[in-house]
């Protein structure tokens, strides 16, 4: 009985840990709970496309500071398989190229092994598409790209579950400290900010 007792208490210390560790106490993450819920308006922020072909629909299934791996992060996972191609979402300049990767799985020794692309906009901010497959980048770095623009494959490289594709934006601020943001999506739905465990079908040009 004993044993049961101790089982049942280091179950809930574990759930307990797990619920309390996953909180961020990031101030934007409570921004962007409303920017999800309403109670923050924003018209006025740049609309993306979603970073994938025209009328495709893929799950999202880690949303901004997620549980699982985005605690500290306001990025996007849409599920993806290996080999999808992945769109530019804003125009730009390709400022990072990285395709030698060839390894993925949940240990963090894989994390440098995450192939990806980094673009620069016409308003500083930089938008970041992670996990692609080896040698799956189709474009250069100071290349300049449209939206919608195809850059690249998707895959399972680095710190992954899975084959998806890591979107994430960053912007400077003032004082020149890179920052996450969340960003506006044009889907067949309407201009939305997206949520976790929905499907998105895109309305690319």
């Amino acid at each position: 009985m004993q044993a049961r007792n101790l089982s049942i208490i280091s179950l809930v210390t574990v759930a307990l840990c797990f619920f309390s560790c996953s909180v961020s106490n990031n101030p934007l993450r409570r921004q962007i709970k409303g920017l999800l819920n309403g109670t923050i308006k924003d018209d006025t922020s740049f609309i993306y496309v979603l970073p994938f072909e025209n009328n495709q629909a893929h799950l999202l299934v880690q949303g901004y500071f997620g549980k699982f791996s985005h605690k500290e992060r306001a990025a996007l996972d849409f599920k993806m398989k290996s080999g999808t191609k992945v769109l530019a979402a804003r125009d730009g300049v390709v400022i990072r190229v990285k395709e030698d990767g060839e390894k993925g799985g949940l240990k963090k020794k894989y994390r440098s092994q995450g192939n990806n692309i980094v673009i620069r906009h016409a308003d500083s901010s930089r938008s970041g598409y992670w996990h692609l497959q080896k040698d799956g980048a189709l474009v250069n770095m100071g290349d300049s790209v449209k939206q919608g623009q195809v850059i690249g494959l998707s895959g399972n490289t680095g710190y992954t579950s899975g084959p998806h594709l890591h979107f994430i934006v960053w912007t400077s601020a003032m004082n020149r400290q890179w920052q996450q943001v969340a960003t506006r999506f044009i889907t067949s739905k309407g201009i939305k900010y997206l949520r976790p465990w929905k499907w998105y079908r895109s309305l690319n040009p």
